[in-house]
């Protein structure tokens, strides 16, 4: 019998200082508006199957199955779907650190075609620990993150470091979301404590102290960015954008509208289509 043994050998390599905090799986259905949205995290983003673009700082980058891309904090990013071949993909979302790219660059995209089964391991792992959430599921998802982040280093050669300590809870992530997936819903603040599980002036106080704004500006200015995309791509009258937007009057609409961008909504949709001339 044959025997090989592998001895450990000691260095100061150590182990990347991330920290879990979500992961996501989604599937585009002509059902979701994209709109550009900033985090004080880090993302990951996988491309399981589907092609479409993935817009960064308003620039466009193509994207396809088995693409990887990695966005840090502060950068405003979406990602948009082909309707022939709609994104099918995982988003991950990490804090404690920060990925230093070629060229001073803030994100990274990359093919990971040739290493996709064996990356796609680890976050299908993530995503069955998550759902099962079965004992000791957090300690597993974060050292599956770990051996991940590691494996896409060694495919892309980029380095990492230590990003200043940022301290998001995990209610005030999922308000977030909450609201950047349901705004056209009647949301308050009695919505957003119930689903947090936090007392209502306490999540108030939470929220805004991490994002910067109070939940219902949050809402606000979600249903602004999405009212300007639909005025700038569709020909919807201003009743109809309003309502879309999840606003309950034009009236309200207008008035949101031109305190946030200083000008009336039909004057924004005039200069979009003039500047595309």
């Amino acid at each position: 019998m044959g025997t090989s043994i592998y001895p450990m050998k000691h260095t100061d390599a150590k182990a990347a200082p991330s920290r879990f905090l979500y992961i996501t799986y989604s599937k585009y259905e002509n059902d979701w508006n994209s709109l550009p949205h900033i985090h004080p995290f880090a993302e990951l983003f996988y491309v399981k199957d589907g092609e479409g673009s993935f817009v960064i700082e308003g620039e466009e980058h193509p994207i396809r199955k088995d693409d990887f891309v990695i966005v840090n904090d502060g950068i405003s990013h979406t990602e948009k779907s082909s309707s022939s071949r709609p994104l099918e993909y995982v988003i991950i979302g990490m804090e404690g650190m920060r990925f230093s790219f070629e060229g001073n660059k803030e994100y990274i995209i990359f093919s990971c075609h040739k290493e996709q089964r064996d990356l796609f391991f680890y976050m299908s792992a993530m995503l069955t620990e998550m759902e099962e959430q079965n004992k000791d599921y957090e300690v597993i998802c974060q050292n599956l993150l770990d051996v991940l982040i590691i494996k896409l280093i060694r495919r892309a050669n980029f380095a990492f470091e230590v990003a200043p300590s940022v301290q998001i809870s995990k209610e005030c992530i999922k308000i977030k979301r909450y609201i950047e997936a349901n705004y056209v819903q009647d949301i308050t603040l009695d919505t957003l404590a119930e689903l947090s599980h936090l007392n209502k002036y306490y999540m108030v106080h939470a929220f805004t102290q991490h994002c910067g704004c109070s939940p219902i500006r949050y809402l606000c200015q979600t249903r602004i960015q999405a009212s300007k995309e639909l005025l700038a791509h569709t020909d919807y009258n201003i009743t109809e954008v309003a309502h879309s937007s999840g606003f309950s009057s034009q009236s309200y609409f207008a008035q949101c509208f031109l305190k946030s961008c200083g000008m009336t909504a039909s004057a924004y949709r005039k200069s979009c289509r003039k500047n595309h001339r």
